[in-house]
């Protein structure tokens, strides 16, 4: 190491949700973080404007943001609490309805505007921790036991562990090369905000077809909201998307409503909308001695059942309580066993997340009369049996 070379204990790339999590996280202790990213502004939705991308945040999730003493920030800036779910077969019968009331809670999760979360996240994170930004990583090299990291604005960095929390096209992933499982779906998932005759009740609704499955959000601004506000996630095959896209936005409302079976009335409004092609990725490995990658950097999932920054979150608590063991115990955080023990606690978990979410995209995705049978009596059955609806609901809520 050099003079000119920053030391620190730990140097996160990506400053995105997950990212910024796990900084918060390891700032409570006496760990040194650096954490930097490319980007640097954090857009800013009030009123009637809502940021385009949500998150559905589990129980689990809250309670992760609620120790890191940002949650109440969120809930009082805007978060909707839904207090139900109701999923039904768009080409069948099948429904199936889950309430809170079956847990004995006030809520099943909320939804919740990314900004809203990474403001929260961010704010006076320069005071616990030195958060670089806009600033990219120009080289990396692991020389000895420590990462030596060269930086866009021509500093260098020193640091035993090295965490890559720079999403799904991680470039830290490929300088790793460490080998990725992906699939395209060839679906693109259409996102942004609509407006709806009737309140959405703080339901979440979602409605499968073999296009794609098509799940209505609730947000909700103030307490005096009539809740007439939604977000979307429709995912389609690409060019149906594409013919989506293409819609003015009268006719891009009106297939809307008659693809929700128009559950709230006439979707009336829709917002500026987003296009994101979807793929799932998974790595083989989250990481070697001195390395770790964290949330859509180590797995991205499809977006099915919003479970995707949930697990990231999950990833991130689960690596900050790992490398807190190590500087308690004395342990290098370049040691091995820190990262081993980080991905035994979460991959196997995050496998089973994109497994479920595989089998149910293949399940609805076919229309073959004795699958759309099948599903259909199935999904019957599940909604008559309250002990596999609680089990379900506390899955979906992290507590397994």
């Amino acid at each position: 190491m050099t003079a000119a070379e920053q030391q620190v204990d730990v140097v996160i790339v990506g400053a995105g949700l997950v990212g910024s999590a796990l900084a918060r996280a390891l700032a409570k202790s006496d760990v040194r973080v650096l954490l930097l990213d490319q980007q640097a502004e954090i857009p800013h939705y009030s009123g009637y404007s809502f940021d385009p991308r949500v998150v559905a945040l589990s129980p689990a999730a809250t309670r992760f943001l609620d120790h890191l003493g940002v949650w109440q920030e969120i809930h009082q800036e805007r978060a909707c609490p839904y207090l139900g779910m109701e999923v039904w077969d768009g080409e069948g019968n099948g429904r199936i309805r889950f309430s809170n009331d079956d847990l004995h809670r006030d809520y099943l999760g909320h939804i919740v505007e990314n900004s809203v979360v990474l403001r929260a996240l961010r704010r006076d994170l320069e005071n616990q921790l030195e958060l670089r930004v806009p600033l990219a990583v120009t080289a990396w090299s692991q020389v000895g036991d420590l990462n030596h990291l060269e930086l866009s604005d021509g500093t260098s960095l020193v640091a035993p562990l090295l965490i890559g929390a720079d999403g799904a096209h991680s470039q830290l992933r490929g300088m790793a090369h460490i080998p990725v499982r992906e699939w395209d779906y060839h679906h693109q998932a259409i996102v942004t905000t609509i407006r709806t005759q009737r309140s959405h009740g703080f339901v979440a609704r979602q409605r499968f077809s073999h296009q794609g499955p098509l799940a209505l959000l609730p947000l909700q601004r103030d307490e005096r909201d009539p809740g007439d506000y939604c977000s979307i996630v429709w995912s389609l095959e690409s060019p149906v998307a594409d013919e989506m896209q293409a819609l003015d936005d009268a006719a891009f409302c009106q297939s809307l409503t008659r693809t929700s079976e128009s559950c709230l009335g006439e979707v009336v409004w829709a917002d500026q909308r987003f296009c994101l092609p979807l793929w799932q990725r998974h790595a083989r490995d989250y990481g070697r001695a001195g390395f770790a990658l964290v949330g859509d950097a180590a797995h991205s999932i499809h977006p099915l059942a919003g479970q995707g920054v949930n697990l990231g979150l999950y990833d991130a608590r689960a690596l900050a309580e790992e490398v807190v063991r190590a500087k308690a115990r004395r342990v290098p955080l370049q040691h091995a066993s820190v990262v081993q023990r980080y991905q035994r606690r979460r991959q196997g978990h995050n496998l089973m997340a994109m497994a479920g979410m595989e089998g149910f995209k293949q399940l609805f995705g076919s229309a073959l009369p004795p699958l759309l049978s099948l599903r259909n009596r199935g999904m019957a059955w599940v909604d008559g049996q309250s002990w596999l609806k609680r089990w379900l609901m506390q899955a979906a809520a992290g507590e397994f």
